[in-house]
């Protein structure tokens, strides 16, 4: 009889990608895979261009920290996700539920207590709201930075986040073919979390002219804001990027994103010099300006916050990381703890019992 695993996470890309990194190394151990999110949510698409796995939807209130309305009555989708985890869980008897956070995650970690052992994994420098609340039910706290283990306590163990192996096989001619360029000139990719980024976005389109005078631009701007008012030669701009991203990635030369610990450490692991513009203070809980500090410290990227963007600045900084972009390529190499996809697994071995 085959192992099952009952997978989690939701609410954007990072809460996703490290989980459908998991799937070729689950696939060899045998395990029937299972996924549990909700049915509008990234992780339906996303999941559902995988195959095999088998998706569950619960219903899943957000966690706020802030004063909201719906804090009246999201408390209630929490216990209905809660009963329609406990269902799930019921009826899959995974060996092992593993989380990588969102709201939606928290009801079915909390269903899974005492029915099956519990995986935690978080991506960013400090753990989040729905992490936190998910390691009190867990066995252990996997994280990405080693920092954050003084964070998590006694559950937690450093083993960096899962990489999805396709990125690493991607093509320069196919990307190129892809994108319509000639490569005589270096390639920028430009990406504001799945979700899209308006000052980013913003930022990058009122420096265009000069950018695009010695670069290829690569937009990936977010669902419904592709700028269909812009004809640049040099540019080229969409709301998202699935099977041709490896390609897009081995032909980009430089990186301007957003921070989020996930897409972060994709382009450590493919030693992509990046210049990082974390979410500010006020739009998030802070976890991007940590990344990117880190990040920054370790000298495998550049910071510019959003406050400081101006066209000239942004202009400055993608010229100073692209001339400098062999030193930061030569650092990252160095460094053989960017991808923890194998390092993931290996906890997933111990708890399921297999000695490989």
């Amino acid at each position: 009889m085959s192992k099952k695993i009952i997978l989690t996470g939701g609410g954007s890309a990072g809460h996703v990608t490290p989980n459908i990194a998991l799937l070729p190394g689950l696939r060899e151990r045998g395990f029937e895979i299972h996924y549990v999110g909700q049915a509008d949510g990234i992780e339906h698409r996303l999941i559902a261009e995988q195959g095999d796995v088998i998706f569950h939807s619960i219903e899943a209130g957000k966690l706020r920290r802030y004063f909201s309305l719906k804090n009246l009555t999201d408390p209630f989708k929490v216990l209905k996700g809660i009963s329609e985890a406990k269902r799930i869980i019921k009826e899959v008897k995974p060996d092992l539920v593993f989380s990588k956070g969102g709201f939606v995650s928290v009801p079915v970690v909390m269903a899974a207590k005492g029915k099956c052992p519990v995986l935690c994994h978080e991506s960013d420098f400090t753990p989040g709201l729905a992490n936190k609340l998910a390691a009190k039910y867990a066995d252990r706290v996997l994280v990405t930075f080693d920092d954050t283990l003084q964070y998590v306590g006694k559950k937690g163990i450093h083993t960096g986040t899962p990489i999805r192996r396709e990125l690493f096989s991607g093509s320069r001619v196919r990307g190129l073919d892809f994108l319509g360029f000639s490569g005589e000139k270096p390639i920028i990719l430009v990406m504001g979390g799945s979700l899209g980024a308006s000052a980013l976005n913003d930022a990058i389109r009122a420096s265009l002219d000069t950018i695009t005078a010695r670069y290829d631009v690569v937009h990936l701007c977010g669902k419904d804001k592709v700028d269909e008012s812009i004809n640049i030669p040099s540019y080229r701009q969409y709301e998202y990027i699935g099977p041709e991203l490896p390609d897009i990635l081995a032909a980009t030369a430089v990186i301007v994103s957003r921070a989020g610990a996930n897409a972060l450490f994709e382009f450590l692991s493919l030693n992509k010099p990046t210049l990082l513009v974390p979410l500010p203070k006020g739009a998030s809980r802070g976890d991007q300006l940590l990344n990117a500090a880190y990040a920054a410290k370790k000298g495998y990227s550049m910071t510019l916050l959003q406050e400081d963007i101006t066209p000239e600045r942004l202009v400055h900084d993608i010229n100073e990381l692209y001339e400098n972009r062999d030193e930061f390529i030569a650092r990252m190499k160095k460094d053989s703890t960017l991808d923890g996809t194998d390092e993931v697994l290996e906890c997933i071995d111990e708890i399921t019992g297999d000695n490989r």
